[in-house]
């Protein structure tokens, strides 16, 4: 258990560190933002570098890449969108006073969030502002997206008929402590979710259940109902700012400067499982197929059994903070900010995962098949005894 690993590849294109790793959804691609200023596209069937992006006048906070073209934010307070082919800047927004340090592509709309304390939605294809969303008191951190078509009941969206042009909402959190839902077509602000008394760091959100999860420098995550601005649930036992989150299965995975992960119970707020080893803060997580990949302040990303917590596997190479990962036919890509991209094989891991959940469903069987004779002859003792008393 624990055993490191080495990298099966090790790409050093880049110049400065990068900031982050967006993984297309065909998974045929990679596309790394980076402190030089530059964006790279990595082909993950022969993690080769097939893009290289330049235009941007400072560092690239943040990146995300679709099928066909590719978006990336900067510090020189531009949003530019790039053909994947080419390689071609296809358009630049502008309109940013500040740092744009977040992206969120949904559909037609291009979502910034920025140190200008505003966030802002653009036309992809047209390259001009649709909408501001101002009434923050600080920077924008972190986004999130929505239709009101996913959560609210006819009755619910009669009430918001003004909106019905479109009804898609803006959920965006702030170092001013709050979390802002917003009506994409007007900018109105539909909620102000109050709670929080730090930065909120991220946001997971949830529509199905109507619900959102903001986690903080208040080392606290917090639950909200979407629809009511109700708090929900308050998760209290991190010693330090939250992170990260991930949600899967009802199952909310939480990394913090605690140097921990924990995992919870979205329906009872119970922490079930907490994942030890890091020696810095935990910067990023992914979950896979019942394995946690971790990343980390001390330049290490890490593998869990998410349901023992046991540690798997530890990867060592980067020199400092591993700022993003992303898994992909069984290889694990890490992006640091000593400005390596590194490719690890997992197979493994997941090969001995899948056995083990293999072996943890028969036993259930079993002891399920055990439980139901228990039953039957439970029953048939009661039965006699029954029969005996004249019952």
């Amino acid at each position: 258990m624990g055993n490191s690993g080495s990298a099966v590849k090790v790409c050093t294109d880049h110049q400065g560190g990068i900031n982050w790793l967006s993984l297309s959804p065909d998974g045929q691609r990679l596309l790394t933002g980076s402190e030089d200023g530059t964006a790279r596209l990595w082909s993950t069937a022969d993690s080769q570098c097939h893009g290289h992006f330049q235009g941007h006048e400072s560092y690239i906070t943040f990146c995300h890449l679709e099928n066909e073209a590719a978006f990336t934010c900067s510090a020189d307070h531009t949003i530019r969108k790039w053909d994947v082919m080419t390689g071609q800047c296809l358009a630049i927004y502008r309109g940013h006073t500040s740092i744009v340090n977040r992206i969120l592509v949904a559909k037609d709309y291009l979502f910034s969030g920025s140190y200008d304390r505003t966030a802002r939605c653009w036309s992809v294809d047209k390259e001009k502002q649709i909408q501001e969303f101002r009434g923050h008191r600080n920077c924008v951190l972190t986004l999130a997206h929505y239709s009101s078509r996913d959560v609210l009941e006819e009755e619910e969206e009669e009430e918001e008929e003004e909106e019905k042009v479109s009804r898609d909402l803006l959920v965006t959190g702030s170092t001013d402590c709050t979390v802002k839902v917003w009506w994409v077509s007007s900018g109105r602000c539909y909620q102000t979710l109050l709670g929080h008394t730090g930065a909120v760091l991220c946001l997971i959100l949830d529509a199905p259940n109507r619900e959102l999860f903001s986690g903080s420098t208040d080392y606290t995550i917090r639950t909200w109902n979407i629809v009511t601005g109700e708090q929900l649930k308050v998760f209290k036992e991190h010693q330090g700012s939250v992170i990260c989150l991930e949600l899967v299965n009802r199952h909310l995975y939480s990394g913090s400067a605690d140097r921990t992960v924990k995992c919870w119970l979205v329906d009872t707020g119970e922490r079930i499982q907490t994942y030890k080893a890091h020696k810095h803060s935990v910067s990023t997580l992914k979950y896979h197929a019942g394995i946690l990949f971790t990343g980390s302040g001390d330049a290490c990303a890490r593998a869990f059994n998410s349901k023992s917590g046991v540690l798997q596997k530890i990867f060592r190479g980067h020199k400092f903070i591993i700022n993003c990962i992303q898994v992909h036919n069984e290889l694990l890509y890490t992006a640091s900010h000593d400005g390596t991209l590194r490719i690890w094989d997992i197979r493994g891991i997941c090969k001995r995962n899948k056995r083990r959940l293999k072996k943890e469903r028969s036993a259930q069987g079993r002891s399920s098949q055990k439980g139901s004779l228990s039953r039957l002859f439970n029953n048939k003792v009661g039965c006699m005894v029954q029969q005996e008393n004249g019952e």
